[in-house]
């Protein structure tokens, strides 16, 4: 007991553990922050976990398609965008249930995966990515040399600084400008909205669609920038962890970001405690356990917008 405590105590102290803890976090905000989007305008997303997946198999695939990393990112937003736009029109247009919509999404985005897969790879699987295919690294030069800091902040993938000025740009979005405050009337009571000349339909469409585009970046980020593959159901779990974390966060984008580091640490922990002894397949569940213990011990009843899941039609009371 006293080895694997002093092992903790190592691995807490590690720059290495917390810097896998940020890129972790950032991994899973950018769905959050999808997600969150959606609810706000009262649409409940709960297929973060498909548009991820479709998303890092989609980055990969035009990526090697097009030689290039940057189209690769684009071919990910575009697939998860299009996912979400499919969950928009079962949802908004034809009044679907909205849960079971995801639900959906996820398994075909699995089975769609896999099927596709071994057809464009010949079976051979997607080799690793080269250099020149995978999402960067940023140095911020001197300020990356500061010990224990420069690591943990200052030599992150540059999809890390992309999710911090996205949860700058949804905050002030959501809180600061005309446009938030019609998403956040259209979740809450789309009547008053409408009466107000606020295109429901609209709103609701754009959100999901911005929905969709977050989660696929995110899957471009895993794919793309940490593990420069793709592999069957590499997601696992990652999307419904991301859906936690907005709840955990009360659909409010600061508390969203810290939830999503509490749950990055769960996961960066399941991965550097694996010299302990440990079963890897125990402490493989490290991260889910958390997102239970939080959302049951912690955060207790979580309000949602007032219309969420409520589907629409102009000109109804």
């Amino acid at each position: 007991m006293t080895v694997f405590l002093q092992i903790f105590l190592r691995v807490l102290s590690s720059s290495d553990l917390w810097a896998a803890t940020l890129q972790f976090g950032a991994l899973l905000l950018l769905p959050a922050l999808g997600g969150l989007i959606s609810e706000r305008s009262g649409v409940i997303n709960i297929a973060m976990e498909g548009m991820m997946l479709t998303g890092a198999y989609a980055g990969v695939m035009t990526a090697r398609a097009t030689n290039s990393v940057i189209g690769g990112v684009i071919g990910a937003i575009v697939a998860g965008a299009l996912i979400a736009l499919v969950h928009a029109i079962v949802s908004i247009n034809f009044k679907a249930d909205q849960i079971v919509s995801g639900i959906a999404i996820n398994i075909a985005a699995l089975g769609l995966t896999n099927f596709l897969l071994p057809i464009q790879t010949g079976g051979q699987g997607v080799p690793s990515l080269g250099n020149a295919l995978r999402l960067p690294n940023v140095s911020w030069g001197p300020l990356s040399h500061i010990p224990f800091l420069g690591p943990v902040f200052f030599q992150q993938n540059i999809i890390f600084y992309v999710a911090i000025l996205i949860l700058l740009g949804i905050q002030l979005l959501l809180f600061r400008t005309n446009i938030g405050l019609r998403i956040r009337a259209v979740g809450e009571h789309p009547q008053a909205a409408d009466t107000a000349g606020v295109n429901v339909r609209l709103v609701r469409y754009c959100c999901v669609l911005a929905g969709g585009a977050l989660s696929g970046l995110s899957g471009a980020f895993l794919s793309l920038g940490i593990a420069g593959i793709f592999n069957s159901n590499m997601t696992a779990g990652t999307g419904f962890i991301a859906l936690a974390a907005m709840v955990f966060g009360k659909y409010l984008p600061w508390w969203t970001a810290a939830a999503c580091i509490v749950f990055g640490l769960g996961e960066a922990l399941s991965v550097r405690l694996q010299d302990t002894g440990i079963s890897p397949n125990l402490l493989s569940t490290l991260p889910y356990i958390l997102t239970l213990i939080a959302l049951v011990g912690i955060v207790g009843r979580t309000v949602a917008p007032a219309a969420d899941g409520i589907p629409y039609e102009p000109g109804s009371e």
